[in-house]
This record gives structure tokens, sequence and C-alpha cells, in this order.
């Protein structure tokens, strides 16, 4: 999988928008469960007032509060508060708006809360809080205007004494449920405070909430484009290497596996590529950023994440260890299918001729049944993944309830404390649960790009040598075989053994022989669709290992034996060669293919649509429209593959006469099975096993090779031999 990722090189800058995306997606993410417990802690609890700076304060109120500050601390506080009104006689003051509220809380909160509970408990014997025994009718601040300094002084140091153990989310509380009083005493409506509050702190969650969206829109566009441009050059490089292998590479891995390798293994990487940029990068960041904000909520419960972290890293590792070895029968299970969709589609009419439907059918069934199976294997092992996930999410969000009650119960949490570590947990539990996703996809996507990669490494053994020749115009369409040898990779004998002969420009060479006797083998060494084993093959007087490739296949007009057409009109298919050829050598093509006849009765005549595979065209028609695709490329170098064989002897003599005509200069070979096609060639090479037994004319191979005189005498009569 590492491999596929140097081809994101070109995207690199994209990589790091996506990665930068994700650090602020993630921000908002964590940045949500803080103002959620501020909703319900101070929206909800604390009626809207989030510390103990008081906006508005009386007169009375100031001045008691006064006798709890140091004298620095008095000094601020009324440096901070202006008087700006009076409610019922009693003057207030009002914070100024360039105040620090976070020092002004600092220094108000103890005084605050030693008077919220001084207040509360003005007569009461219990001594666990901060109370006063004062006389009736004697008010907290009269009592402590009358002390005297040393008195004040020795009352303070009690009061510290007596709440320094208690902590500050107590201290705090006991702030806001003073300020909250004070303003409901000087006449501030804290019913308005309160919705205020919740409606600023809902809309700038909203806020977070779209831009969050907004750039998770953003990441997947980006990174789908970027998988998209990934998947694009894949699937050219997997093209580009097929197109450039031999014959040899191409039975190697099967037309089917190449098919499977460019789409479905490629849509494989495509697919994990974006969630890898959309969820792998996103889940460290998301999971580091959540321990951190559940550390800073409350630490005492950071157990809880660790071992809901260690039950999600088992349950994956077990799951990947069971499915990961069925991914890759998986992609060759898919081989197979395609191999056997393939081969029944092909051959169809055999099938259909044979009434062997039910057996294919059978055969197809089988295949997809063990595909089936397997994959039926991995969902089902996966399945248990999501339950175990909730199982330990919804326990791990019980225990974190269980032990934040505690604290709430202490003073020493809040419950929107509790609601935004539970929140904290389920991101990064999510995060683990998000990598976990993945490793179904991973597996399967590492396979696909192993099979890629397989492809786009496999070395050339057809390929352009480092020191390139240019032909020799002196010996321009000659083709040479000296002491020629070749056999298949991995073969225990060669094919064609010790071959030496010369094809001259202006002659007609042809090759004949039984089946299997290397014929079809040999001439396809000339364009290099397979190369020597030994010995040298010459074109042009250059070993055609020493020139360039698509100059060497440039020379020579190849026709197959079978013919092959593309889809699109017929003169697309002749100009296939050569895109600028003309309109009047494409009528001179078919002309000379006896193709013009049937051409012209066609709805369109060589506009006419060629369907996918030439299945529109005969095997005939298909056949000369292969050689009018040769004929109008104009070669040194004509190479007929028993490309005659679908034709009637007339229409085959008519051919060969044209041919004749405009092929005078030019070099002919010809590989065919009957007499009659190659009796007038200037020169016949019959082969047996691989080697050349005879090399002549048709009259002096009569006379001189037992081979050929048998295999004329299996097709033509002694008469007909003799009228020929």
């Amino acid at each position: 999988m590492l491999k596929v990722f140097r081809y994101l090189k070109s995207s690199i800058f994209s990589v790091l928008a996506v990665i930068l995306l994700l650090v602020v997606q993630a921000y908002l993410d964590l940045t949500l469960p803080d103002y959620t417990s501020k909703i319900v802690n101070v929206g909800v609890q604390q009626g809207g007032i989030e510390n103990a700076a008081i906006e508005e304060i009386g007169e009375d109120t100031l001045d008691t509060l006064m006798f709890f500050m140091g004298e620095d601390d008095q000094e601020y506080i009324l440096d901070h508060y202006q008087k700006s009104d009076t409610y019922k006689g009693e003057a207030i003051y009002k914070l100024e708006e360039d105040s620090d509220v976070d020092k002004v809380s600092s220094i108000m909160a103890r005084p605050m809360m030693i008077l919220s509970y001084a207040e509360q408990n003005s007569n009461s014997s219990d001594d666990s809080v901060v109370s006063f025994d004062l006389p009736e009718g004697v008010s907290l601040s009269q009592a402590l205007s009358m002390m005297s300094d040393e008195q004040r002084a020795e009352m303070l140091d009690s009061i510290d004494e007596a709440i320094k153990d208690i902590p500050d989310s107590i201290v705090d509380q006991a702030a806001v449920s003073f300020v909250r009083t004070e303003y409901q005493r000087i006449g501030v409506d804290t019913d308005q405070i309160q919705t205020m509050y919740i409606f600023k702190v809902g809309l700038i969650m909203l806020g977070i909430a779209l831009a969050a969206m907004a750039v998770g829109v953003l990441i997947v566009f980006i990174g789908s484009r970027m998988a998209a441009r990934l998947a694009r050059t894949l699937r050219h490089k997997v093209f580009t290497k097929v197109v450039g292998f031999s014959k040899n590479e191409i039975k190697t891995y099967g037309q089917s596996s190449l098919i499977t390798r460019t789409t479905n293994d490629v849509q494989q990487v495509q697919m994990v590529i974006v969630f890898l940029l959309r969820v792998v990068f996103y889940a460290p960041i998301i999971g580091i950023g959540g321990v951190i904000k559940a550390i800073r909520t409350n630490a005492d419960m950071t157990y809880i994440i660790g071992v809901a972290v260690v039950a999600i890293l088992a349950v994956v590792i077990t799951l990947f260890a069971i499915a990961m070895p069925k991914f890759n029968k998986v992609q060759k299970l898919i081989d197979k299918l395609n191999l056997v969709t393939r081969e029944i589609l092909s051959g169809l009419p055999v099938i259909r001729a044979f009434s062997n439907e039910k057996h294919e059918e059978e055969r197809f069934d089988e295949a997809n049944k063990r595909l089936t199976k397997v994959n039926l294997f991995v969902n089902r092992a996966m399945s248990f993944m999501m339950p175990i996930m909730m199982v330990v999410m919804n326990f791990v969000c019980l225990v974190i309830v269980y032990q934040g009650a505690k604290g709430v119960d202490t003073g020493a949490m809040q419950v929107g404390d509790i609601m935004a570590y539970i929140q904290y947990t389920m991101q990064i539990i999510m995060a683990f649960l998000m990598i976990s996703m993945m490793s179904i996809m991973l597996p399967r996507a590492n396979v696909s790009a192993k099979r890629i990669m397989e492809v786009i490494e496999t070395p050339d053994t057809i390929y352009n040598g480092d020191h390139l020749l240019e032909f020799k115009p002196e010996e321009k369409g000659k083709v040479e075989f000296k002491n020629v040898s070749f056999r298949y990779p991995d073969a225990d004998y060669d094919v064609i053994t010790d071959v030496n002969l010369v094809a001259n420009p202006g002659e007609t060479t042809a090759f004949i022989g039984s089946t299997g006797s290397g014929k079809s083998t040999l001439i396809n060494l000339i364009p290099r669709f397979y190369d020597v084993t030994d010995g040298e093959l010459l074109v042009d007087g250059v070993n055609i290992k020493d020139v360039d490739l698509h100059v060497l296949r440039d020379k020579i007009g190849f026709v197959p034996q079978k013919g092959v057409l593309f889809t699109g009109t017929i003169k697309e298919n002749i100009k296939y060669g050569n895109d600028k050829i003309t309109d009047e050598d494409v009528d001179r093509a078919l002309d000379v293919a006896q193709a013009t006849e049937f051409v012209s009765k066609l709805k369109g005549g060589v506009d006419y649509d060629i369907s996918q595979g030439g299945t529109n065209v005969s095997g005939g028609q298909k056949q000369r429209l292969s050689i009018a695709r040769a004929i109008a490329k104009d070669p040194d170098i004509y190479v007929f593959d028993d490309s005659f064989s679908a034709l009637d002897f007339k229409t085959d003599a008519k051919l060969r006469g044209e041919l004749a005509k405009i092929t005078k200069d030019k070099t002919v070979l010809i590989v065919a099975q009957r007499i009659s096609t190659i009796m007038n060639a200037d020169k016949i090479v019959v082969l047996d096993e691989g080697r050349v037994v005879g090399v002549g004319t048709h009259k002096e191979l009569m006379k001189n090779c037992t081979v050929y005189k048998e295999i004329a005498l299996s097709q033509l009569s002694k008469e007909e031999l003799e009228n020929a």
C-alpha cells in the first residue's frame, strides 16, 4: 500500500490542505462539548451568570464585601466600580467595561461565598459552615462596622481557617448564587440574563457546527478529487504497462485478472484513500485532543478512557487477524468469477450449439458461491465489531455517570462537566472506532494495491535497448532469420529451432506446415510479440532488438489469424494504422481487400458503425476489413497470419491478385493452411515441429519435400495440382 502513496506526490499540497482542515475540524468538534457544559452549568444551573464579576451591585452589599478583602483588593475593586444609578434609594455601582473580569471574579468570589453562607446561616449552630451569632435586628454589615480592627482581623482569620479546604468549585457556585440574589435584590431581570446567555451560547454552537460541516464538506471534496486523481494515475500506469506487455505477460496474468486490477482493484484503493484522508488522519487528531480535553475536565476519570481504548484495540486486532487472510482470497475469487463470465459470454454460440447451458450455469454458480461464501465469512466476522463497540461505549458512559455522580455529590464536578466528559470520551472512542472501520477496508485495499503494483513493477521482457540503431535504407524491406530458435518461458523445449531464411522485397514468402509446426510463432517474432531465444532476426539489415519498437512495428502491416475490429466506423478502423490516410486511400484499400461490395450495401457505407468485437459483421467480412487496414497503412512489410482462411476460393484468388499489384516492391509473408493460397508464392517455407524442412517454389517442393507433398495431396487431387 505504501508504494501506491508515492503517486500522491503531485497532490502533496492537497494532502497538506486536508490535514490542516482536519485540525480545524477537530478543534471545532472538540469545542462543542465546552459549550454544552456551559449551557448546563452556567445557562441552566447558574441562571446565565458565569462568574463572581457582578456587573451591578448595591452600595450596602459592596461595602459589606469590602470587609472581607485586603487593602489592595479593596482599592482595585473601588477603581473598577463606578456609581451609575439608584434603586429604592440605594446607590448602584456598575463594573466598567474595560475591567479584567477574571481578576474581579477572583477577588469577589470568596467574600461573596462568605457573605452568602453568613446570610443563610446567620444564627446557625452548625460549625461546618461559616456562621455568625448576630443580635436580633443587627445586620452583618452593621456588626462588622461596629467591630474594632483587632476584632475584625481575628474574625477574618477564623473565617479563612474555616473555608481553606472548601473546593474552588463550591466557592464559585456560592458566589454565583450570591450574584443572582443580589441582582434580584436591586431589580435586575435574572430571567432575561439566563435567556440571553442560553441564546448567545446556542448561536455560537450553531455557528461552530455549521463551520465544522463546511470544513468537513471541503475535506471530502478535496480528498475525493485527490483519490480520483490517484485512481486515474494508477489506471493509466496499469494500462500503459499492459499495452507494453508481450504475449507472455498477458498469458501470465490473464485478461480477466488484468481487467480486475485496472477496475475493481483501483476502485478499492481509491475508496480507501478517501477514508484514509478523512478518517485515519482525523482519528489521531481528535483522539489526542479529546484526551487532553477530558483530562482538563477531570483527570481522576482518565483511567476509564484507557480501559475503553484497550478493549477496542483488542477487538480490532482479533477481527483483523481473522479476516485478513480472506481478503486476498476475495480478490482472487473475483478474478476467477470474471474469467468464467468472460469465457461464457465469449463462447455463447458454442455453448448454445452444444446445448450446454446447464453446465455453464453450474460452473458460474460454483464460482459465484465460492466468492459469496468468503464474503459472507468476512462480513459476519466484521459484523461483530459494531455491537461490541456499542457495548464498550455504553459501559463507559455508565461508569462515567457513576463516577461523575460522586463528583457532583462532593462538589468537585458539575452536571455539565459530566456531559462534556462523556462527549470527549465518545469522541475518543469514535476515533478508534473509525480506525477499526478502516481495518475492514484497509486489508482488502492493501491486497488490491499489491496486485496493482505487481503489474506496474513487472519487468518488461520486450523493451528498447540502450543504444538504438537506424534501419539501413539500402536493405529496405528485407527480413532475415539467422539461426533463430525460440522457446516459451518455462518451457522444456524449443518450438522454433535453428531457422535460417531470407525474405526479400518484391517477393512473397509463404509458410506452411501441420498444426503446431510453429508457423504463427515464427512470424510473431518479426514485430517482437516475442523475442527470439537464440540467433538473430534482422529487418532492413539491423537486429530488431537494436531498433525502436514503435519504428519497427510502423514498418509492418500485420493481419492476425483472428480479425480484430474496434468500436467505431469502418473508416475509423481502416485508418487505425495511420490517421493521416485519406478517404481515397481507404476506398483503394477496400477495393484491394475485396470489401467494397459488401461495405457499399451497409447503411452508411464506410461510416457504418462496427459494434464491440465486430459482432455485426461476418468472419469473412471482418477478415477482409483487417486486411484492408494493413493495406491502407502502406507498410514496407506485409505479414498475413492465416488471414485468408475465412475467404472463399474466388474471393481469395481475386484478393491475392490485387494484392500482388500493390506489393511489387514490398515484402510479403503469408502463413496459410490452404495450398491454393500459397501455390504462386515466390518462396514457400515448409515447417515441421519448429524446423524448416523445405524451401522453394510449389513445383520444387512437390518434387523435393515429402511433408509439403503430403499436405498438398491431402487438400487437392493430383490433377488439380498439375493444372495449378
